[in-house]
């Protein structure tokens, strides 16, 4: 069996990803690709793992796990989803590092599955808007105390991942950059659910029109409707031009007023993110999804 853990990151798809999956359940169960809801596996797998703190599950908590998961289903690949699967948020960025602990949560996870093939998918952003977003998301009513001891210039995506890498060298692993999203939405849950490229899904659209004005988004459904492609490129293509004339201001741009976080300084840490997307795309066994 096949195993993916999605591991947010957090502050990206808000669990619409998963949903947006969720659609396709019954379809894709017909092929052997199970996509639980989250309500049925969080929990236990949460608490699973602290109880086996690495230690690889017998076979009566791998059945246990199963039956609470898809019951007596016929499964060859498994779609997880958890954006605190690694760690919560305040813990998400520490001093240099982003999830300093990722290589014991990812063996914790791992060893509930012991044997399987096991695939991490991972959505990237830029930390000069992620801190803020774990920031709101957190129960800190102060920037400055919650960012203590965080050295946000020195943040690489690329640093955990070899991290990542090291700790499973036999695991797929495949990023995306969650400003790019929008784009590639279709190909992120094609990859998951481990399906071709041009399988048709539903909800590929579902960011798109989140982020879309409704006359807009209803116009760009009415041209795919009259064009039809598969091609990946085309679709991508067409959907940043609708984007580009009809996205909502709102849900695309947002002005951060927070002390310390000057505009220089927001200009720093979005060029040093688009290196280390360089470095992320040249890294060998790291699969790096683009528009």
């Amino acid at each position: 069996m096949q195993v993916v853990f999605h591991l947010g990151a957090p502050c990206t798809d808000g669990d619409m990803l998963i949903q947006s999956l969720l659609k396709n359940r019954l379809r894709l169960a017909q092929a052997g690709i199970a996509v639980p809801p989250p309500s049925r596996y969080r929990a236990v797998i949460r608490d699973t793992a602290r109880t086996l703190k690495g230690e690889p599950a017998n076979q009566a908590v791998q059945d246990a796990l199963r039956e609470a998961i898809i019951g007596d289903a016929q499964v060859d690949r498994l779609v997880l989803s958890d954006a605190r699967f690694i760690a919560i948020n305040r813990l998400v960025v520490q001093r240099a590092q982003i999830w300093p602990m990722v290589e014991r949560a990812s063996a914790y996870l791992r060893a509930l599955f012991p044997g399987t093939q096991t695939e991490f998918f991972i959505g990237l952003r830029d930390p000069g808007t992620l801190i803020p977003d774990l920031f709101k998301s957190s129960r800190f009513s102060n920037f400055t105390e919650f960012t203590e001891n965080m050295q946000p210039q020195a943040l690489a995506w690329s640093e955990m991942l070899r991290r990542l890498q090291a700790a499973h060298p036999d695991a797929g692993i495949t990023v995306w950059c969650n400003e790019d999203t929008p784009l590639l939405w279709g190909d992120v849950m094609r990859g998951m659910a481990g399906v071709a490229a041009t399988a048709d899904l539903d909800g590929t659209l579902d960011l798109a029109e989140s982020i879309m004005a409704r006359d807009g988004f209803d116009r760009m459904q009415a041209w795919l409707a009259e064009h039809p492609t598969s091609d990946a490129t085309q679709q991508s293509r067409v959907l940043a031009a609708f984007l580009e004339r009809y996205a909502l201001p709102d849900e695309v741009t947002e002005e951060l007023n927070l002390p310390g976080w000057t505009q220089k300084l927001m200009a720093e840490l979005s060029a040093n993110y688009d290196e280390d997307v360089d470095v992320i795309a040249r890294m060998p066994g790291i699969r790096l999804i683009t528009p």
